[in-house]
C-alpha cells in the first residue's frame, strides 16, 4: 500500500502561523490584563499579617494589666523615625493584650494639664486628687542594625530575541529592647528581633523579536509591527519590617513579664 504523501514545509508553515496568532492573542490579552492591574483599587483591610497574628496569640490573663512605659526609643538607622516607630510600639504593646501603657513621652501635653484643669476646678471630678499609675517596668528600645544588601541576585533568559529577567535583594533590620525594673533600677532582660526586607524585580521585552523569529521559520514576515515590554518591582517597606519587629518582640515580652 503506497503512504500518504506529507509535505513537511506545507505542516511547519502551518505550525508556525498558529504560533504566531496564538502568541499575538497572549499578547493582545496581557495588555488588557496590564490595563486592568492599573486600574485595580485596593481596599483598606485590618493587619492579618503573620506578626500580627503571633501578636493576637498573646495568652490574655483576668485581672490588672502589667504597667510598662516607654522613656528612651533611639534609632540608628536613618530611615527610621522615631516618633512614628514610637507610636508603632506602643500599638503592639496594646494589641498584644498583656500591658497597660503609661504615658510618659507627652505627659506635659495631655495628662498634666488635664490634671491642672480639675485642680482649678474648671473640670469635674477628682483627677487632680489621684497618683499617676506607676510603671513596672521601663522598656528602652533601639532600632540597632540595617544590613542593606545583605542577599543578591539576578538571572535572565533570551529566546527568540525575546529577554525575561529577574533579580532580588534582602536587606535587614533589627532591635533591641531592654526591660528595666523601675523598683531596682535593674536590666532585668533583653529582646533582640531581626526582620529580612526583600525586594524583588522581574521584566520582559523584545517580544517583538520572537514573534518575527517564529513568523521567519515560514519565510513570512508580521503585517504589523508588533512589540510589548513589562517590569515590576515589589519592596517590603522599612516600616512594615519594623512593625513586623516590634510584634514580634512585644509577644515576647509579654511571654516572658506576664508567666512570672
Amino acid at each position: 500500500m503506497r503512504k500518504p504523501f506529507i509535505h513537511l514545509p506545507s505542516i511547519a508553515s502551518k505550525i508556525s502561523s498558529t504560533i504566531i496568532a496564538v502568541s499575538m492573542s497572549a499578547c493582545a490579552a496581557a495588555l488588557i490584563l496590564f490595563a486592568g492591574t492599573a486600574a485595580a483599587e485596593t481596599a483598606a483591610r485590618v493587619d492579618d499579617s503573620e506578626s500580627s497574628q503571633q501578636l493576637a496569640k498573646v495568652r490574655r490573663t483576668a485581672g490588672p494589666k502589667t504597667v510598662v512605659a516607654i522613656y528612651e526609643f533611639r534609632s540608628s538607622v536613618p530611615e527610621v523615625r522615631v516618633g512614628a516607630a514610637q507610636e508603632m510600639f506602643v500599638t503592639a504593646l496594646i494589641k498584644s493584650g498583656a500591658f497597660a501603657v503609661a504615658e510618659r513621652q507627652r505627659l506635659n501635653e495631655g495628662v498634666m494639664r488635664e490634671r491642672q484643669l480639675n485642680s482649678s476646678g474648671m473640670t469635674s471630678g477628682n483627677a487632680a486628687a489621684n497618683q499617676i499609675a506607676g510603671a513596672r517596668y521601663i522598656f528602652e528600645v533601639v532600632v540597632s542594625e540595617a544590613n542593606a544588601g545583605e542577599k543578591e541576585s539576578a538571572s535572565g533568559i533570551n529566546v527568540g530575541g525575546m529577554k525575561v529577567g529577574g533579580g532580588s535583594t534582602a536587606d535587614s533590620i533589627g532591635m533591641d529592647v531592654r526591660i528595666v525594673d523601675a523598683h531596682s533600677g535593674m536590666v532585668v532582660d533583653a529582646v533582640n528581633v531581626t526582620k529580612a526586607i526583600e525586594a524583588s524585580t522581574t521584566s520582559v521585552s523584545g517580544v517583538g523579536n520572537l514573534l518575527q523569529s517564529l513568523a521567519g521559520m515560514s519565510g513570512k514576515s508580521l503585517p504589523i509591527k508588533v512589540d510589548g515590554e513589562h517590569r515590576s518591582s515589589r519592596k517590603d517597606g522599612v516600616d512594615r519590617a519594623l512593625r513586623s519587629c516590634m510584634e514580634v518582640a512585644v509577644a515576647e515580652l509579654a511571654k516572658r513579664l506576664t508567666e512570672e
